[in-house]
């Protein structure tokens, strides 16, 4: 006979149905939370990252980098993703982009037709005295200006993206490439301070710390955490305010209280030059190394020999603007120096900076440019709160902070985000490399000494390559 299944008996199907309602009981009383927690048993708690493509960031500090691409892999736009960068330079490239320092950046909101806005918090002069042993240091403009920008073009708060930093200054960054040779070329004056010795020496060693090394950073952490549980002002308004201000006078940094508590980042239009079909737009003055990369974009455009011009463009603009002046809005009055009439004199060595692109998945991009006006500042700390200070402009010359984003106003598609570090050829090699990618051609290398880290999406926003310069020691992430 043919094998054949018994059917249950009552009592079997009146415990299968006691069963089958018990085990249905919590979920129906909890909905779908418990519906998810069953499934989370089974295949794990969703991820909080996102897949697929999500966006570059090209930064010339490469854990810098990965900050930023962690907030874009979480769903931050670009916005909130440079922002988190700025912050983690201050941590992981303190030589060029302590919180003590200053900067500029243009941001796009993706779609826009009209175009990016420049937010500009370039390092201001203090108006203190110095003393014989004194050192003029910036007021501190980094945070307010990344705040202001994140404010207007982010998605989440700004605290969430202070944090990531303060963790890297708490529990310890492997020094980069990138940091050790700005160790190396100012360790002697820079660790003959005692302050900044305990914090860039080698312990047991009478040198900088080395690529590889680890690098703890408590009182910067403390500072960071403070910050993104009070907000930014109280760094200029607050118990962080006073704490630094007393550090910087402490440091004969010539800072008083009312030079910080005043300083206000600005925001307004950039710089525009129509090429074809796209719009590039670069940051416009006191960034005056946007005026550079304008005008030597111009003068490629023109068919012309791009050399010289970007530090003629610049030597006319400051002959006639002093500097450390501020934050004010020239992009009207620079527009009409983009092309200048006649060649104009060096700018003398010019002090080092370091520039950072973001964009993300639906096509917002931001590019900026930061700086310390010399290597770790002033070399010299602000009390307890780790903050490196930065070099008065009132006695280095500013670096050519050069930025610029490309995009097509029919459409409100991206084209391309750059930005330049390299002292005196910054300028000159963001406009290189934007003509280039609007070109079809690589972003870099274009000068001898000019660095750009440049994003490129020649067919949208979702078809966008990444590239840090090769000669550098930056990082380009990958975009999924």
């Amino acid at each position: 006979m043919p094998n054949s299944v018994a059917a249950p008996s009552p009592a079997h199907t009146t415990i299968f149905r006691a069963i089958a309602v018990f085990l249905s009981f919590p979920l129906v009383l909890a909905g779908c939370s418990s519906v998810q927690q069953v499934r989370n048993l089974v295949t794990g708690p969703p991820s909080p990252y996102l897949s697929g493509y999500i966006g570059n960031v090209v930064a010339d500090e490469p854990v810098a980098a990965l900050a930023g691409r962690d907030v874009l892999a979480r769903g931050g736009n670009a916005a909130d993703a440079a922002a988190a960068v700025g912050m983690a330079l201050a941590v992981t490239l303190p030589s060029r982009a302590s919180l003590g320092g200053g900067g500029a950046c243009l941001a796009y909101r993706a779609g826009d037709r009209q175009g990016p806005t420049a937010f500009l918090f370039t390092p201001i002069a203090g108006s203190a005295a110095t003393g014989p042993d004194g050192r003029p240091a910036a007021v501190p403009m980094t945070a307010r200006g990344l705040f202001l920008m994140q404010a207007r073009y982010g998605s989440v708060t700004f605290d969430d993206l202070v944090k990531p930093a303060a963790r890297l200054a708490r529990s310890g960054i492997t020094v980069s490439r990138a940091l050790a040779d700005d160790l190396e070329a100012v360790s002697g004056p820079l660790l003959a301070d005692q302050a900044a010795s305990a914090i860039f020496a080698r312990p047991g060693s009478s040198g900088p710390v080395q690529a590889g090394d680890q690098l703890v950073q408590p009182d910067l952490a403390n500072t960071l955490d403070r910050i993104a549980l009070s907000g930014v002002g109280d760094l200029y308004t607050g118990l962080l305010w006073q704490s630094f201000a007393d550090g910087a006078a402490q440091a004969h940094g010539g800072l008083s209280a009312s030079d910080i508590r005043n300083a206000v980042p600005g925001e307004g239009a950039p710089l525009q030059i129509a090429a074809g079909a796209d719009t590039v737009a670069f940051l416009p003055p006191p960034a005056d190394g946007g005026l550079g990369a304008a005008a030597a974009f111009r003068a490629i455009q023109a068919g012309g020999n791009p050399d010289g011009v970007a530090e003629a463009a610049v030597s006319a603009w400051r002959a006639s603007h002093p500097a450390g002046a501020g934050n004010a809005d020239l992009a009207g009055e620079a527009q009409a120096m983009v092309a200048p009439s006649g060649g104009g004199a060096g700018l003398g060595r010019l002090p080092a900076s370091t520039a950072f692109t973001v964009i993300d998945r639906k096509g917002g991009a931001v590019a900026c440019a930061l700086t310390m006006d010399n290597l770790f500042g002033t070399g010299r700390i602000a009390g307890t709160t780790g903050i490196v200070l930065g070099a008065s402009p009132a006695r280095l010359p500013t670096p050519l902070l050069a930025a610029a984003i490309a995009w097509t106003p029919s459409a409100g598609t991206l084209r391309a985000a750059v930005a330049g570090s390299g002292q005196n050829q910054a300028a000159e090699a963001v406009a290189l490399a934007t003509s280039n990618v609007l070109r079809g051609q690589p972003a870099a290398p274009v000068t001898e000494t000019g660095r750009v880290n440049a994003i490129a999406c020649p067919r949208g926003q979702d078809r966008c390559t990444a590239r840090a310069d090769p000669r550098g020691n930056g990082l380009a992430t990958r975009s999924d």
